[in-house]
C-alpha cells in the first residue's frame, strides 16, 4: 500500500485512510470485536491510516484492534465538536482512555464551517495546540464540508491537516462547487498543509459510478489521502485493489455489488423538506417534522442527497 507524508508534518500515512464511521453505531453497528478485526484485517493489508471522532463512537473498536497491532505503526484520527479548554480537554481524555492509548496522532476540530466557527472553536484549538507541545497530539487540523473552512485556515498555520469533503459531483459541499473546492485546496497544499479527503463516494450516493469517483480523487494532485467508509473484509480487499491501482476480482465485485443498501436519514437531519421536492418516486415524505422514507418506492438513485444542507441523507 502506497504510503506518502502528510504535508510539512514526519506523519507517514497510507494513500487509503480506513473511514471508521460505517462500521459504527451510526450505520452498520458493528460490535467492538467485530470492529476491530475489520480494522485487522486492514492493517494486515498495508492500511496504516484511520480516522475516526467522538461523535462516531468507535474508540472502543479501535481499542481492540489495537491490542493486536504495534501502537506506533498505526496512524489515528479524531474530531470532536469541543469549543472550549473544558470541553477539549474532556474529549482529549475520552479519546485516549478509550482508544487505549498515550498519544493521539490527528485531533481535529469537527465540522469547521467558516472562520467564525474557526473563532468560536479557538479556545479548544488553543488548548489541542498546547497538547501538540506535550506530546498527547502529533498534529492538529480541521473537518470541514465548506470551502469558506477552508479558505479560513489557510491564515492560521498551527492548522496543519485538513479533512474536507472531495468527490466527483461535489455532493455534501454546502457552500460551493467542487471546483471551487479544489482551487483552494490546491492552495492549502502548496502550503504544506496535509489534506486527506472524505466521502469519495458521496455517502454512498455515487455508488453506481464508484470506478469514476475514486479515478477521480486519486488522480488529485491536491489530495495526500482519501478516508473510505469500510463495513466487511471485501469491501477493504476491493478499496485496497482500487488504490493499487488493479483490477477487483470479478466474484468480489459481483459480492458487493449484490450487497443490499437502504437510504439513511441521520439523526441530525431538521426536518425542511427540501429532499421531499427532489424525490420523483415519492419515497420521502415529512410527518412529525421528521423524515420519513418508503423504502418500497425509494430506488437509491441518491440524487435527494444533493438538496439536503446538511448532508443527512447516505446510501449504506
Amino acid at each position: 500500500m502506497e504510503k506518502v507524508i502528510l504535508g510539512q508534518t514526519s506523519i507517514e500515512v497510507s494513500k487509503l485512510c480506513f473511514g471508521s464511521l460505517t462500521m459504527g453505531p451510526l450505520q452498520a453497528d458493528k460490535s467492538p470485536q467485530e470492529g476491530g478485526n475489520l480494522l485487522l484485517h486492514g492493517f494486515e493489508r498495508g492500511i496504516n491510516f484511520l480516522d475516526t471522532a467522538e461523535l462516531y463512537e468507535t474508540y472502543p473498536h479501535i481499542k481492540n484492534a489495537l491490542k493486536g497491532w504495534e501502537r506506533e505503526e498505526i496512524v489515528i484520527a479524531t474530531k470532536s465538536y469541543a469549543y472550549s479548554q473544558e470541553t477539549a480537554e474532556n474529549s482529549l481524555k475520552k479519546a485516549l482512555k478509550e482508544m487505549g492509548t498515550d498519544y493521539v496522532d490527528l485531533f481535529l476540530l469537527h465540522e469547521q464551517e467558516s472562520q467564525h466557527t474557526l473563532r468560536g472553536h479557538a479556545e479548544a484549538l488553543e488548548y489541542f495546540i498546547k497538547m501538540k507541545e506535550k506530546g498527547y497530539i502529533r498534529a492538529v487540523g480541521i473537518s470541514t464540508h465548506t470551502v469558506a473552512a477552508v479558505e479560513a485556515s489557510l491564515k492560521i498555520k498551527e492548522i496543519e491537516i485538513l479533512h474536507p469533503i472531495v468527490n466527483i459531483a461535489g455532493l455534501g459541499i454546502q457552500d460551493g462547487t467542487i471546483e471551487e473546492m479544489l482551487k483552494v485546496l490546491t492552495e492549502a497544499y502548496q502550503m504544506g498543509k496535509g489534506i486527506y479527503g472524505m466521502k469519495p463516494l458521496g455517502g454512498g450516493n455515487l455508488l453506481k459510478s464508484f470506478k469514476e469517483c475514486f479515478d477521480f480523487v486519486l488522480g488529485l494532485d491536491c489530495l495526500h489521502a482519501i478516508a473510505v467508509g469500510m463495513q466487511s473484509k471485501d469491501e477493504i480487499d476491493a478499496n485496497i485493489a482500487i488504490f493499487q491501482g488493479k483490477s477487483i476480482d470479478k466474484q468480489l465485485l459481483e459480492k458487493i455489488k449484490g450487497k443490499k443498501r437502504k437510504l439513511k436519514i441521520d439523526y441530525w437531519c431538521e426536518g425542511c423538506g427540501k429532499c421531499t421536492e427532489i424525490c420523483s418516486h415519492n419515497a420521502l415524505k415529512i410527518e412529525a417534522d421528521r423524515l420519513i422514507v418508503d423504502h418500497e418506492k425509494c430506488v437509491l438513485c441518491g440524487y435527494c442527497s444533493k438538496s439536503c444542507p446538511h448532508f443527512c441523507i447516505k446510501v449504506i
